[in-house]
């Protein structure tokens, strides 16, 4: 079991190439935006209440479903 979490453990790993940090740096952007840890980081920079939280997944989720809606009713 030790050896096969170690594998596991690597976390996110960029290769600099060629000196060519600027490459480098884009890439670990994008790899940190597609794993949501920018997002989470934007979450956590301040305390939000739980019904505060509540409440921006709800308005979210309306969004989204009204968004929907307005897609299915431009097909008919």
């Amino acid at each position: 079991m030790g050896q096969d979490y170690e594998v596991r453990k690597k976390g996110l790993r960029v290769e600099v190439r060629n000196n060519n940090i600027t490459k480098a740096w884009r890439k670990l952007k994008r790899r940190l935006q597609d794993e949501g840890i920018t997002q989470e980081l934007r979450e956590r920079r301040f305390y939000e209440k739980p019904s505060e939280k509540r409440n921006r997944k709800k308005a979210i989720a309306i969004k989204r479903w009204e968004k929907k809606r307005d897609e299915i009713a431009d097909k008919i």
